[in-house]
Formats: C-alpha cells, sequence, structure tokens
C-alpha cells in the first residue's frame, strides 16, 4: 500500500501483470467493493475528492512498455501505465510523435509529471495540438480494458482503418475511470517536422478575435493556436506552424504577419524549440484549477466579462480553435468559492461548462467539480452497463454532479 498525493487514507494497489489485475478486479467485483482506476496516480486528486470511502485504487504502474510499434506503419501499442514522457521519447528516436499538449502540470524538469498515457486517454483532456491534430480520442484505434466484472476485453485494432463495430474509444476517452480500466492502447503516431517557428500577437480583444477567426476559417494551418491571459500582461495569441521545409514555414509567418497587420495587432516571432508546446509548468498545486469549454468565438466574451476580470493574478491559457483550456490561480490568497460560482454562470449562460479540477480548503469539494449535463439519464444508463454494481471511481462520473451529501466523502 504507497500513499499517493492527496491520497493519505487511500490503498494503492500496483499488481505487476494483468492476469493479476484482472482476477483483483474479479474479487472485488464478487464483493461488491468499491474501486478506483488509476496509472501513476499524479492526478487522481484532481475533480471530485477521493476517501477512504472510494475503496483502493488499483495502479497500472507497474504494467508499461510498449508492446508494438510499427514505425513504417506509424502506430504504436503500449501498455496503459506507461509514463507520457516515455512514450514521447521512444517515439522521437524514431523522428515519431503522439501530437497531444503536455498535461497541465507537467514538467520538463521531472518527466512522471505528465502521468501515464491511459491516465491522459481517461481525462480526455486536450489542448492547443488539437487544432491540427485533434484531440486525444482521435489518436486511439484500439483499446484494451478490464471490465468492473474482470474480465478483458478489446476495441478496434492496430490499423489505422478500423470502422467496424461501437467506437468504445471514444467512449471511454474522458469517462474519468468511471466505465473500466484502461489497459492497453493502439495509437497512431506522426512524423517530426523539424521546420517550424512561433507568432506571439498582442493587441485588443476584439482585434484578436477577428483574427483568430479568421485564420480558423481559412486555409491557414497551424499546428496550434492559443488564448493566454496573464496578470502581468494584457491579452494574447500564441500559434505555432510546421512544415516539410524552412522556406514553407516562413512563408506561413509573412502571409499571418500581413494579416495580423491588418487588424491592428503586433506580431512577434518567437523560436519554438521543443516539438510539443512546453505547458504550464508548475512544482506546486494552485489553489484553484479550472477546466473550461466553450465555443471558440464566446471565449473573448469570457475575457471581457466582469466575472473574469474579478479574477486577479489568475493565468488564463485555452485553444482558440476549440474553445478549451485552464485557468488557475497559482499563489495567493485563495479566490473566494462566489465569484468561481459567478464565472461558472457566466460560461454556462454561453453555452459552455466548467469544471472545477482543484479547489483550496481543509475540506475539498465545496463546489461540485462538473454539474449535470442535459444528457445526464444517457451518461448514468450507460454506467450501469459498464459497472451494474457502482463500483468504479464512485461519485467521479462525468455529467452527474455528486449529492451534497457526498462530496466530502467521495462515494
Amino acid at each position: 500500500h504507497v500513499p499517493e498525493q492527496g491520497l493519505s487514507s487511500t490503498a494503492v494497489l500496483a499488481p505487476n501483470s494483468v492476469e493479476e489485475l484482472g482476477q483483483l478486479i474479479a474479487d472485488l467485483h464478487a464483493e461488491g467493493l468499491p474501486w478506483v482506476p488509476s496509472g501513476m496516480g499524479s492526478r487522481l486528486h484532481w475533480g471530485p475528492p477521493l476517501s477512504a470511502d472510494s475503496g483502493p485504487v488499483l495502479s497500472m504502474r507497474h504494467l508499461s512498455g510498449i508492446v508494438d510499434h510499427a514505425v513504417d506503419d506509424l502506430t504504436i501499442t503500449v501498455n496503459a501505465g506507461m509514463p507520457l514522457a516515455d512514450l514521447q521519447t521512444a517515439l522521437a528516436e524514431h523522428q515519431q510523435w503522439l501530437p497531444l499538449n503536455w498535461p497541465w502540470g507537467s514538467s520538463m524538469a521531472s518527466p512522471t509529471s505528465a502521468g501515464s498515457i491511459g491516465g491522459l486517454v481517461a481525462r480526455g483532456l486536450s489542448g492547443g495540438l488539437r487544432q491540427r491534430h485533434l484531440g486525444v480520442r482521435d489518436q486511439i484505434i484500439g483499446i484494451s480494458l478490464i471490465r468492473s466484472d474482470g474480465v478483458s476485453a478489446r476495441a478496434g485494432g492496430r490499423v489505422v482503418k478500423n470502422v467496424a463495430g461501437y467506437d468504445l474509444m471514444r467512449l471511454l476517452c474522458g469517462s474519468w475511470g468511471s466505465l473500466a480500466l484502461i489497459s492497453g492502447l493502439t495509437l497512431r503516431v506522426q512524423p517530426i517536422r523539424e521546420p517550424r517557428g512561433q507568432l506571439v500577437l498582442e493587441g485588443d480583444v476584439s482585434q484578436l478575435e477577428s483574427f483568430r477567426a479568421e485564420v480558423v476559417g481559412s486555409s491557414f494551418t497551424p499546428e496550434w493556436i492559443d488564448w493566454e491571459l496573464r496578470p502581468d500582461q494584457g491579452p494574447r495569441i500564441l500559434m505555432g506552424v510546421a512544415s516539410i521545409s524552412d522556406s514553407a514555414v516562413v512563408d506561413q509567418l509573412n502571409r499571418l504577419e500581413t494579416l495580423a497587420a491588418k487588424q491592428g495587432l503586433t506580431p512577434e516571432r518567437m523560436p519554438w524549440e521543443n516539438t510539443i508546446p512546453e505547458g504550464s509548468a508548475t512544482n506546486e498545486d494552485p489553489a484553484w484549477l479550472l477546466r473550461l469549454c466553450l465555443p471558440p468565438a464566446q471565449l473573448q466574451n469570457v475575457f471581457s466579462s466582469r466575472e473574469c476580470t474579478a479574477l486577479k493574478g489568475w493565468h488564463w491559457q485555452l485553444a482558440a480553435g476549440a474553445g478549451s483550456g485552464e485557468a488557475w490561480q497559482p499563489s495567493g490568497s485563495p479566490t473566494p468559492e462566489y465569484l468561481i460560482e459567478a464565472l461558472r454562470r457566466r460560461v454556462i449562460a454561453l453555452g459552455g461548462q466548467l469544471s472545477v479540477l482543484i479547489q483550496p480548503g481543509a475540506e475539498p469539494g465545496a463546489l461540485p467539480a462538473w454539474l449535470d449535463a442535459p444528457s445526464r439519464p444517457l451518461i448514468e444508463a450507460v454506467k450501469r452497463q459498464f459497472d451494474p454494481k457502482d463500483q468504479l471511481s464512485r461519485g467521479r462520473l462525468p455529467g452527474v454532479a455528486a449529492p451534497l451529501n457526498s462530496r466530502h466523502s467521495g462515494s
């Protein structure tokens, strides 16, 4: 039993084989006991809180490594417990990469801080690279899982053109471990393109939005395009371009700068050194960490709202083309809950959603991590099919707000 960050009262079980893991799950199923699927456990403290009532954490940390890498076919099959950083390092040896952003809080000084590939899929969160490469669920072509009764199952395959049957991969992506434990993944990868550059644009929010809308609605193909707001500066748009030659990159940057000038923006070229843009590295949790998802055109209205300007000292980074990303308060006296509730109401009014991933206080869970989705009955019906005894990740089913009396117990 190993204590995890934020889980001092929760047992962590880390079997050394899939067979051992399946038997352990089958035993828990026979007794009707709750448990929590996990990769490396680096982000188990996100979202609805866990406690001893949530049952043990079943970790995939010892089930790592590459099962098969079809270099020429641009596919790779790995165990779900493989650290994301190790996967990217192994792919880089063949001049390939998995086009996904580092999860929030990853630090290159601590590669394990990025967590496991299975954990990334279970959370289903993606960043600005989805502008060109889509989200994590679009990189999955095959998945292995262990059901709540301990039976192993598979969906998809090892070839990109695989459309037979129900798309189970997308259902498990973003399920937060509430449906099954992901044990293996087959992913499509891409060649690394070395010629690349970055452009930073500053100006008024409305001017930046006009630029954003024209870029995403045109023939431009940036690798990523992000909104960024920091306490020490005004709003900015950051974007990266890559191509097969330096001249092609320069041509794209020239055209983007011309477009920016028409919108009255100030562009600045910056080097783009690492294949995966470095995100928001941090050595400790912030006071608040929120996840926002909105129609992309509504982001400017969030940034201009009084609910946003009331949050002093906050950082914001969201994918401009997808309308999703994070906002966080890194330090200082925690923002009062009523201001977060006001922001959530504003986001909902604009057609979006807000999830509370980290919040302050000795008793976590004062604010629900997420609210009821309009499709809650369907979500709960799917949950009953996968987990009829309600054993997996109790109180952590996305789209279903935990009852008020269970937010502090995690059950």
